[in-house]
């Protein structure tokens, strides 16, 4: 599913589109038989004519869905058409004429065409399974798209200002499941970037809960959740009960497979940790969570003493996110570990320069890092020069 074009004139309008094709690719994700690339993937062709073969090619995928959306005021035109990749003919095509007093039913009726279109035999059941739990308020709906990419940024900044905008969203609707899910993640950010401070690891688990009582048929809620109590509440059996629930009800969430790959990283888990973060770059090459899978192949190659394996992800991690500070820590180990110290202290600066208040003891003690890892990274980081 293509990010749909913003016909509107009004830039501010973009999050309205991306969210029409997040709960698009969400309904489609549900039918488990069906493969569907995952939204960080396909966003990464967002402002570019390439060619639906080419897409269908790279992707490896037969079908290719785009549109439009056109919002002005309360009115709204949606297009879009559902494309054969390997021949370019169309499929199916349609054009929504609504108000926006009934852009959930819109989303709604979108994604059950879309998936009539791929396989008409689908049973009625698995059509209905589209349909996922949403506020009562498009205004709280709006609140947690507009703050989505600062979430993803994982970095203290940006999180804080994304909280803004997830609060107002909760007050709006306090059994709000995504915004609660959004939330955890910004505080577990904040914990372990920001000052080990109690009152962020507290509340990233207490939103983590939220979001998994309210959320139950929400992937996305579900996985940020698994991850926050997971790291921070150190309760690795809930966080991949809800990780498991959120792949039964999405089997192609790649952000589950990558998050998880990363507790299991941290909790010494080497070769399933690998295992799962391949197959959420599988399921989304591009994501915009790709350094995190990196990140934790880094942590697991570098724990079975596959140091040039771990040097080549850690420097994928890096490539996919510079502005991160924990890709420069795995790299700075792996760099150590092959000798390569002059490397290894730069990486080491980049990791201060980035979080200035980074011990690396105090870091392991926060995610409750497996012991032989925690062995294992600190004695290369204290070679690269990074403060215990």
């Amino acid at each position: 599913v293509l990010p749909f074009s913003n016909l509107s004139g009004d830039p501010q309008q973009e999050y309205f589109a991306d969210g029409m094709v997040d709960d698009i690719i969400t309904g489609l994700a549900r039918i488990k038989w069906l493969f569907v690339i995952a939204r960080n993937s396909t966003f990464s062709y967002k402002g570019r004519a390439v060619d639906v073969k080419q897409i269908g090619r790279e992707l490896g995928v037969r079908y290719v869905l785009e549109g439009s959306v056109r919002k002005a005021g309360r009115s709204v035109r949606v297009t879009a058409q559902m494309i054969d990749a390997s021949t370019g003919a169309h499929v199916w095509a349609e054009r929504y004429d609504r108000s926006s007093d009934d852009i959930f039913a819109l989303q709604d009726e979108i994604a059950l065409a879309a998936v009539g279109a791929i396989a008409p035999s689908v049973r009625k059941a698995e059509i209905e399974r589209v349909r996922r739990k949403r506020p009562d308020s498009l205004d709280a709906y709006d609140l947690v798209l507009q703050a989505q990419p600062d979430v993803d940024s994982g970095m203290p900044e940006q999180v804080t200002r994304a909280l803004a905008l997830l609060e107002r969203a909760i007050t709006l609707e306090p059994t709000y499941a995504l915004a609660h899910g959004n939330a955890a993640m910004c505080h577990h950010c904040l914990f372990l970037r920001a000052g080990l401070q109690e009152i962020n690891r507290a509340s990233s688990i207490s939103h983590a809960r939220s979001a998994i009582v309210h959320g139950q048929d929400d992937a996305l809620a579900l996985t940020w959740a698994g991850f926050s109590i997971g790291m921070d509440a150190h309760d690795r059996a809930a966080a991949f009960a809800a990780l498991e629930a959120a792949l039964a009800i999405s089997p192609s969430s790649a952000l589950s497979y990558i998050l998880g790959s990363v507790i299991l990283g941290w909790s010494g888990e080497a070769e399933r940790a690998i295992e799962w973060s391949k197959q959420g770059l599988r399921l989304s090459p591009f994501d915009s969570w790709a350094w995190a899978a990196f990140d934790a192949q880094a942590m697991s190659h570098l724990l079975r003493g596959r140091f040039e394996e771990a040097c080549r992800a850690a420097y994928k991690s890096v490539q996919a996110n510079p502005a991160h500070s924990i890709t420069y820590v795995q790299l700075a180990a792996a760099l150590a570990r092959l000798g390569r110290l002059d490397e290894a202290k730069t990486a080491a600066a980049r990791v201060i320069e980035l979080q200035p208040a980074f011990r690396y003891s105090r870091q392991f003690a926060g995610v409750n890092c497996a012991p032989a890892l925690a062995e294992a990274l600190g004695s290369a980081l204290r070679a690269a020069g990074l403060p215990e």
